[in-house]
This record gives C-alpha cells, structure tokens and sequence, in this order.
C-alpha cells in the first residue's frame, strides 16, 4: 500500500528475483499514484498470460474443443481468478496507491489486483526472458488449471438448453419478455423460456433482461433433468 513496503528485489511467494528492481516498483504502482505506472507492463503481461493458459491447456486438455479451451482458459484469466493469486501473493500489501485508492480500498480490489498481476508478469518478461516468464507464470496457475471443472460445466444455461435440446432434436428455445417493472436504473424483467419437452412456458426474472433469460434457462434444465427416469 506504500513505497516503504515494498521489497526491494522480489516478493514474497514469488518464484522470481528481479535484476531491475524499478520493473517492480512500476508493476506495483497504480496510476493514482504516479505517472509512472503499471498499464503498460499491465498490456503486456495480459498477452503473456493469455498465451500461457492457452498452452497449458492445450497440452493438459488434449480432448477439448476450441470452444471448450476458450471457455476454461476464460476461467483461468478472469479478474476473480486473477485476484486470488494476486491475494496468495499479498500483493495488495506491496501496491503504490493514491490517498484516493487508499481510503476507497483500492488494495482489496479485484479489477487493481487482477491488473497488478498482469503487470507483474510483464515486469519479469522485460527483466528475463520469454521462457522465465513462461515458468513463473505456469507455476502460478498450474494447481487452477488441475482444479478446472469439465468444460460442459463452464456452459452458461443458455447454451447448455440450447446444445440439449438440438442433440434431441427438438426446436431451439424461445425466450419472450413477459414484463418489466421498477425504476430505469433499478429494472426487473421478468421473461418466459418456450421449450418444447415441457408442457408450458417456465418463467423468471433478474435485473437484466440476458440474466432473466439465463435463469429461466437454468429452470428449464433443472426440470428436464428431474424428468430424467
């Protein structure tokens, strides 16, 4: 949270010792803070993660789709994902804030973590080399991508009826807005999800017409699956 905690060299947890102590100190340091920061390593180190995860997966899933390594190396580079490493790291404890950042709790945050992250990342690559990078990277990662579920279980509702319902050869589903209600920046939409293996129209709602989709979807499939003998 302050110059004077960060290590001079390194981190703790972290398989990597820097011969440019400054690559870290900026990988650290959010734009609040000063204008030397760490976006740009952030840009970089973004290219280098996406590049690992593809590659571990693709030799540790070698029965996946395209679609289905897409869907997992997502899991892997979102900013929850990223966030916990980040957290395994305490790197929130290591990052050059503004007062602003500061009060809000910025450190906790997991858009500031997930990027520092991707930034540190971008840090080791300039002070090393492609391989280096590879290495620290992949042994960050490496117990997520063993603990990833099957790639069907990532399908969101949606998808999941529609692939259902196309490999028994029935219609796709329709999905109708039934109504919304409440104030513009506080909507509810209630929707009704039409598939044909069922007698009737399953309804729900959400904030957020994709989301009251997504639900009524996932109660189509919870009673398809309870019609299962």
């Amino acid at each position: 949270m302050s110059a004077s905690l960060k290590p001079r060299d390194s981190l703790p947890g972290l398989d990597y010792r820097f011969s440019d102590p400054g690559l870290l100190s900026q990988a650290l340091t959010h734009r609040s803070f000063a204008s030397s920061h760490y976006e740009r390593l952030e840009f970089l180190g973004d290219g280098l993660l996406n590049f690992v995860a593809a590659d571990l997966l693709f030799h540790r899933r070698d029965e996946a789709s395209e679609g289905d390594l897409s869907r997992l190396r997502a899991r892997i580079v979102r900013d929850t994902t990223l966030a916990e490493v980040a957290a395994e790291l305490d790197l929130g404890a290591y990052l050059n804030l503004g007062e602003g950042e500061l009060r809000s709790g910025g450190f906790r945050r997991e858009s500031i973590l997930a990027d520092a992250l991707e930034a540190l990342f971008g840090a080791i690559y300039l002070d090393s080399d492609f391989e280096t990078a590879r290495r620290v990277i992949g042994g960050l990662l490496e117990s997520r991508i063993q603990a990833l579920p099957a790639a069907d279980d990532l399908k969101d509702p949606k998808t999941r009826l529609q692939e259902l319902l196309q490999g028994g050869g029935w219609p796709l589903p329709v999905y109708t807005l039934v109504s919304e209600s409440g104030a513009d920046h506080e909507k509810c939409f209630r929707v009704a999800c039409h598939a044909d293996p069922l007698d009737k129209p399953v309804e729900a709602e959400a904030p957020g017409r994709r989301k009251a989709e997504q639900a009524a979807a996932a109660r189509v499939l919870e009673l398809l699956d309870n019609d299962k003998p």
